[in-house]
């Protein structure tokens, strides 16, 4: 049996994991707030700077809505993180500066002036003298490269590893988050359902009070002036105020704004229509959602203009409240 409300996840939450291989310890986390759409801020170490890409990639295939911020960094097994001297240009440096030092005798300046001393650590400063753990695999003989590779394969899968596991326990809060927020929604949306049925049991003595206080009015007015009337002029008066207050139609598409709700929130709709509408059912949960709290609100809207009931408004100002609370918390699912 499926986990409830499985396809939902909140669009805020933490998941870290650390990792040990042959490559090192990676160390990774994740940070998510809300944003209208997908967006990866990487903050890696120098060790990972050259696999943002796969980190963002392999981020990006699990999360579709949120700023995902992710720290990674990646610590090399002791003496392998020590940057390499490139023997091969250090001494060309020093064979050059040689040749420099042995002209330099034989210029005027050099019999006022002590000779220069050559410093070998002055060679490390040089460009190309020092290179990254990653050293080119040009400067590589075959068997190096073959061992670099391998290197760099193990890093790689470290990677996913850690990336993987930590997406995997973001998710899973995100996911815990969600669940919460979809009990009060549930709850909200029956709050929704009750007002609604209210109002649909009250809407048909709208046009009866009206047409009740109407004919009392009359009555008393040709009463007090002694006036005779057609009784076709009321009920024709009391007919155009029927249709202009008539909410039957309005209660209708907001009970079915609420089934679409239930069923969007609880994922039956997206498997009733996996096939028959794919654009709607790919999009993410959260965006479903707001755009159909905003079909609600315009429903409760004009059925609150149109109902001129003080009862109904009651149940209007309630169901306001409710659907503004589930509006504040759809805006928080992925």
């Amino acid at each position: 049996m499926s986990q409830p409300y499985s396809h939902l996840r909140s669009m805020t939450g933490q998941g870290s994991c650390e990792v040990r291989g042959d490559a090192g310890v990676l160390v990774v986390e994740l940070r998510a707030v809300n944003h209208r759409g997908l967006k990866v801020v990487m903050r890696t170490n120098e060790a990972l700077s050259a696999h943002e890409s796969l980190i963002q990639k392999l981020v990006s295939g699990s999360v579709e809505r949120g700023t995902v911020t992710v720290h990674a960094s990646l610590k090399p097994p002791a003496g392998l993180d020590l940057p390499q001297i490139n023997q091969a240009i250090a001494l060309a440096y020093a064979t050059q500066l040689g040749e420099v030092a042995h002209h330099y005798v034989d210029l005027p300046v050099s019999r006022a002036t002590a000779p220069p001393q050559l410093e070998l650590t002055n060679l490390l400063n040089l460009p190309g003298v020092m290179n990254s753990t990653e050293t080119a695999s040009g400067d590589l003989s075959p068997a190096e490269q073959e061992q670099q590779a391998a290197a760099e394969k193990a890093k790689e899968q470290l990677i996913r590893d850690g990336v993987t596991e930590a997406v995997a326990r973001f998710n899973e809060m995100r996911h815990h988050e969600a669940v919460s927020m979809a009990s009060v929604l549930m709850a909200d949306l029956d709050t929704v359902a009750k007002r609604c049925a209210a109002i649909e049991v009250l809407a048909p003595t709208v046009v009866a009070r009206y047409r009740d206080r109407l004919l009392d009015r009359i009555e008393k007015t040709l009463a007090e002036h002694s006036i005779e009337t057609d009784k076709v002029d009321v009920i024709r008066e009391v007919q155009l105020f029927a249709d202009r207050s008539d909410i039957s139609e309005e209660i209708t598409r907001l009970g079915s704004h609420l089934e679409l709700f239930k069923s969007v929130l609880d994922g039956s709709h997206t498997s009733d229509r996996e096939n028959s509408d794919k654009a709607f059912t790919t999009e993410a949960v959260g965006r479903k959602l707001d755009f159909i709290i905003q079909e609600m609100f315009r429903e409760t809207n004009t059925i609150g203009s149109k109902a001129g009931n003080a009862e109904i408004a009651e149940h209007i100002v309630e169901i306001k409240c409710a659907i503004e609370r589930m509006r504040e918390l759809v805006q928080n699912l992925e």
